[in-house]
């Protein structure tokens, strides 16, 4: 007996069909009737009211095939265009009342600056941003000085910091288990382990292939929260390669299945090279939370393409409320060719402010960091915020 059931909807389809379909549906619903397994018609339409369960749709063609699901043939927005629709079945939650600012720009910010800042600039930095009202903070990369030599004095930098202030957690990047035992030796409340989607990033960023790096994960996580940290697992070039092209979102909810298992605090996909678009956010996001189940998750997107915003804004539709940002837009991967910075914080807070979501950190303080942090770099950074000020002034 066939039943109807209210399913939001976003198509990330490389057919002109998903594309509307995503815009058009993106805030509202899709009447699907269905019979067992399969599908009898659809009828579009907008529907107000409480959200139910997302599920995923059973379908056919060359938009699901890459997104790793099926898509079915259709008829289109309210008739007017015919072909694939479909994807994924994405859950549009309301906006989260609070979202914590994750700051790299102490670590990512700085790793690809022409400019390598001393360890006093650095504190100082770090110093600033906590002031502003950051709690949670990327301090130092525990990396190979020959390699991101930006990041060579990372002891130094937490010797100098000491324990952090109440309510704050200072973060390490690490990459294996050297990096991880630096780390801990020194005061840091969190580390973040990255594992990258793809062979040929994991072999340019770590140095070594994906079977190797997931070999280490699980004993790293458990050694981190053995010892009293947080811990973070990112999956970088969760959204495209610059070596190995396009990722499959398969191939990510799958990676982020297992490395669920290990039992990290938080996973979080990292858009590296900045190639990420708000319905290919919201279908992975999807996905990964169908493999993870009540796992937190966290977003980090670069700028490089001018969609960060919209991707932030795409991750809390999704249900994410942690979200990565750098004062002033700094950053970038040394391993990642054309690669820019991360969303701008400043820009983040911005549209955070004006969307009625709390942050605790002040706008116009984390600003004045980053024109701060643009003159020791000697160069202007991307902040829109920066430049056109907030409003009302």
């Amino acid at each position: 007996m066939a039943s109807t059931s209210l399913y939001p909807l976003v198509c990330p389809s490389p057919t002109s069909a998903g594309r509307v379909c995503g815009l058009r549906f993106i805030a509202g619903y899709r009447v699907v009737h269905l019979q067992g397994e399969g599908f009898r018609e659809v009828e579009d339409g907008l529907v107000p009211g409480a959200h139910p369960r997302p599920r995923r749709q059973p379908c056919y063609g060359r938009g699901a095939r890459r997104a790793g699901v099926a898509v079915r043939p259709g008829s289109g927005v309210n008739g007017a265009v015919a072909g694939t629709v479909g994807c994924w079945h994405h859950r549009v939650m309301p906006l989260p009342r609070q979202v914590t600012i994750v700051e790299v720009g102490a670590r990512d910010g700085l790793q690809n600056e022409d400019v390598i800042l001393s360890t006093a600039d650095k504190v100082e930095l770090i110093g600033r941003l906590v002031g502003s009202g950051i709690r949670r903070i990327e301090t130092a990369s525990f990396v190979h000085p020959g390699r991101v030599p930006q990041m060579a004095d990372a002891e130094a930098v937490m010797e100098a910091l000491g324990p952090s202030p109440p309510g704050v957690s200072y973060i390490g990047l690490v990459l294996n288990q050297r990096g991880l035992d630096r780390a801990m030796a020194t005061p840091v409340d969190e580390v973040n382990v990255v594992v990258s989607a793809t062979e040929g990033f994991s072999v340019a960023n770590q140095g070594a292939p994906m079977s190797s790096v997931m070999e280490s994960v699980e004993e790293m996580v458990a050694t981190a929260k053995a010892g009293g940290l947080f811990a973070t697992v990112t999956i970088s070039v969760a959204f495209g390669c610059p070596y190995d092209g396009e990722v499959e979102p398969g191939v990510v909810a799958d990676l982020a299945a297992r490395l669920g298992a290990y039992g990290p605090d938080e996973i979080a996909l990292g858009d590296t090279i900045g190639v990420a678009v708000p319905a290919d956010v919201a279908g992975r996001l999807a996905l990964v939370r169908d493999a993870v189940g009540d796992s937190d998750l966290r977003v980090h997107f670069h700028d490089t393409r001018n969609t960060g915003i919209a991707n932030v804004y795409a991750a809390l539709t999704a249900g994410v409320a942690v979200v990565d940002a750098s004062v002033g837009g700094a950053g970038g991967c040394p391993f990642a060719p054309n690669a820019t910075g991360n969303v701008p914080t400043e820009d983040v807070l911005y549209m955070l402010a004006r969307s009625g979501i709390e942050t605790g950190v002040a706008l116009e303080s984390v600003t004045e960091t980053g024109r701060w942090l643009a003159g020791l770099l000697e160069r202007e950074l991307p902040s829109a915020i920066a430049r056109a000020g907030s409003f009302p002034g």
